[in-house]
Formats: structure tokens, sequence, C-alpha cells
């Protein structure tokens, strides 16, 4: 990639997901052209709703990204033009080089006829260990406890991997330690916007929310709440505070009358926090 993609070349990206979002950066570093294809419809679909997502490709465009949503690459061939790649939703694309960034799966297919049950990963309990004894999985492969819904999901990223690979060690060595579930959270810099979304940001059933949207400033702060304690949040171009709001979905701390005043200036976060914390220590 480094070797073809030049200051001038014609680059696609297929996939505006969290990882391409980082090779994204990159690219618009070495000053190619820059377009971006993504199936879903809009950037980051997995942590981003529509304001958030919206703000994120806005702030791309404005920096000579050309950014392609609900539009699926079906076939890619070489022609006169380098690459041409065919699209459904737009017209075609030429490009000179093409990264593919459109998602992973766990490698679990050598598990087969093994005994050792496998969904989208490799099941785990809260030890995680499999179903057969003795065995444990770990990391980007496992499919373990959710921490915001107690089903079991494939969290691949860093923080859980690490909780993962620890715990999963100290049970192996007879140190019993139970894992109380992966948080899905996201932190993001994409071309110097930073986003953010922590557990159950889409909401749930019988919940409340409050919205903060600045959308000239490309500030955005959304909170999600189950009775009075905070389950999920977005936030785009905030950086402040962002590990006290992580604290407070991972915390399950209720808010009381504090979540009122939420309600009113989602902003009041800090406030919120120390308030509840205090009053609990």
């Amino acid at each position: 990639i480094v070797s073809q993609a030049k200051e001038g070349s014609r680059v696609v990206l297929m996939g505006a997901g969290f990882i391409g979002c980082i090779v994204l950066e990159a690219l618009v570093a070495r000053k190619v052209e820059l377009t971006v294809i993504e199936m879903a419809d809009r950037m980051l679909a997995r942590m981003m709703d529509d304001t958030g997502a919206e703000m994120l490709k806005r702030w791309c465009e404005g920096q000579g990204v050309r950014v392609l949503t609900s539009t699926r690459v079906t076939g890619i061939e070489k022609s006169d033009a380098g690459l041409t790649l065919r699209l459904d939703g737009a017209n075609s694309v030429d490009a000179d080089v093409v990264v593919c960034a459109t998602g992973v799966a766990p490698n679990i297919g050598f598990l087969q006829g093994s005994g050792v049950e496998t969904g989208d990963g490799i099941l785990v309990d809260e030890y995680l260990q499999t179903n057969v004894a003795d065995i444990y999985a770990a990391g980007d492969v496992a499919q373990g406890p959710d921490f915001s819904t107690g089903t079991k999901e494939v969290h691949a990223i860093q923080p859980t991997a690490s909780e993962h690979g620890r715990l999963a060690a100290r049970n192996m060595a007879g140190m019993q330690t139970r894992f109380n579930g992966s948080l899905s959270m996201n932190v993001l810099n994409t071309l110097g916007l930073v986003s953010s979304s922590y557990g159950l940001w889409m909401g749930v059933d019988g919940g409340e929310r409050v919205k903060a949207v600045d959308k000239s400033g490309f500030k955005y702060l959304r909170l999600e709440f189950d009775r009075d304690i905070v389950v999920g949040t977005l936030a785009v171009g905030l950086t402040q505070h962002v590990g006290v709001i992580r604290g407070l979905v991972q915390t399950r701390i209720k808010l009381g009358p504090w979540k009122d005043v939420l309600m009113k200036d989602p902003h009041k976060i800090m406030e919120a926090y120390l308030a509840c914390t205090q009053e609990v220590a």
C-alpha cells in the first residue's frame, strides 16, 4: 500500500468502519485522491447513529475525501484507467489502488469436529472456559459475556482482549476469577475529529435519551438511560470527561435526581458523576 499510494494517486477504500477510518487517516496523510465506499447507510455504522455519522462524513468531505454511503462494490476489473470498480448505488470509479477494510471474522474452522462449541466465535463462559474442560479462549476469537446485555458476543477490541488474556491465565492457573463481561466501547480520532461510543448507545426498550447537538461546531453528545442508570453514550468532538462517561456506564451508578439534571443538560456529566460517586462512597 505504501509503495502504491503515492501523492496524487487515486485510491479507493472499501469500508468506513473503525479500522477503515484509521486507514482513511493514513491515506489522507499520504495526500492521495481518496474515495471511501461504504455499503451501510452511514460511516461507523456499528458505533455511530445517523447524527454522529453525518458529522463525520461532512468532516471528511471538508478535508477532500469523497465518501459514498449506501453503495456496494459489485466488481473490480483491470481497465485502461488502471482498476475500475463497478458499484451498486453510484457510477463506476477508477483507481490506482484499492484497499479493502470490510470486516473480519474469527478463524474457527480448525475446531470443526473437536467438540468445542462455536457461534460467531469460540463460545466461552464467565471464566473464559469453553464447553470442554481445561480449554480456554481469549481475545478477538472468543465469544463471551457482554457486560450490558449478558448475552455472548465477540468484542474485537484491545481492552477486551487484554482482560480476556489476564483472566483466562488466572483461571488456567487455578486462581478462579470471574469475568464481569466486556463493554462495547470505541474511541476514534478521524482526521482530528474524535468520536466515542460506550455500551448500549442505541438505547433500550422503555428507556429515555437526551441529545445535545451542535452541527456547525461538529459537537454531539447522546446519553441513553434505563430508569436512572446511564447504559450507553455517544460523543463527537468531545474529549473531556470521556473516562467519566465510561465510568457511569460501567459502574451502573444510580443517578437519582441527577438523571433529571442530565435530561436538561447532558454536559453536566462530571457534576453528576462526582455527586453520585461521593454518595456511594
